[in-house]
């Protein structure tokens, strides 16, 4: 089973950047997406109906802004677009499917870099999902989640760590939250399978960063334990385009 992950950053916008040939070649199990930028109603009719695909949406309340979305082509047991919290859940951060063998939650989380304030509501909902999280695991699920986390977990994980110390995305605390994850026995999936320097999922759009590979690995998936077993393989694709960032991967038996 092939599971991939990826921030679109207007799933509009990169359906006229050649969305659908990357679906096709890849042909993902279940394919997660970030950023998405609009409401099922407001989807042209190819991005309705892909293949064999179920579509799953969670969209803002304010047009245009955040939101997630699941293809799939495994039918889930449960479909869940909220952790209970109304100034999260309107922003249209999560979808949680539930399958036979494990949970899978698609979670664009918040940017901090706006303002002080932004960065607490990001603090405040790492704590929450981590929180839903744990809640799931006592109940005996297996999970799986997969996104933009917005933040860089260490040095390696960002072209210039130094210059970006005091910058939201590489701040101690938000770090420390992915930490606190893996202490919690949640797997940085990638990092298993490579350990190499220079692995990106986002460039900035300035000064051609991506041209230059200036960029930051913010795009994760996170695997329980209980489950590490059955992944095979965890990668990046830096070569697909269309997007500030690239699609990111799992294969699991």
């Amino acid at each position: 089973m092939k599971i991939l992950s990826f921030n679109v950053n207007g799933l509009r916008a990169i359906l006229k950047k050649g969305f659908l040939d990357f679906v096709h070649t890849e042909n993902p199990d279940i394919l997660c997406l970030q950023e998405t930028k609009v409401s099922y109603d407001q989807l042209p009719f190819d991005l309705k109906i892909i293949d064999s695909y179920e579509a799953f949406f969670h969209s803002a309340s304010k047009k245009g802004y955040s939101g997630v979305a699941t293809y799939t082509k495994i039918k889930p047991e449960k479909i869940i677009d909220k952790i209970g919290i109304a100034k999260f859940d309107q922003e249209g951060r999560i979808l949680h499917t539930q399958f036979a063998d494990f949970d899978l939650l698609n979670v664009y989380f918040p940017n901090g870099k706006m303002s002080k304030e932004r960065l607490d509501f990001k603090m405040e909902f790492y704590g929450k999902f981590l929180q839903y999280i744990l809640d799931l695991r006592q109940k005996g699920r297996k999970i799986i989640f997969c996104g933009d986390v917005n933040t860089a977990h260490k040095e390696i994980d960002l072209a210039r760590p130094k210059e970006n110390e005091d910058i939201s995305g590489f701040l101690p605390q938000e770090r420390a939250w992915i930490d606190q994850l893996i202490k919690n026995d949640f797997i940085d999936i990638f990092r298993k399978f490579n350990r190499e320097v220079n692995q990106y999922t986002w460039w900035s759009q300035r000064a051609r960063a991506r041209e230059r590979n200036i960029g930051w690995r913010i795009d994760y998936f996170f695997v329980d334990k209980n489950l590490n077993s059955k992944i095979k393989n965890a990668f990046i694709l830096p070569n697909i385009k269309g997007s500030d960032h690239c699609p990111i991967g799992i294969e699991l038996n």
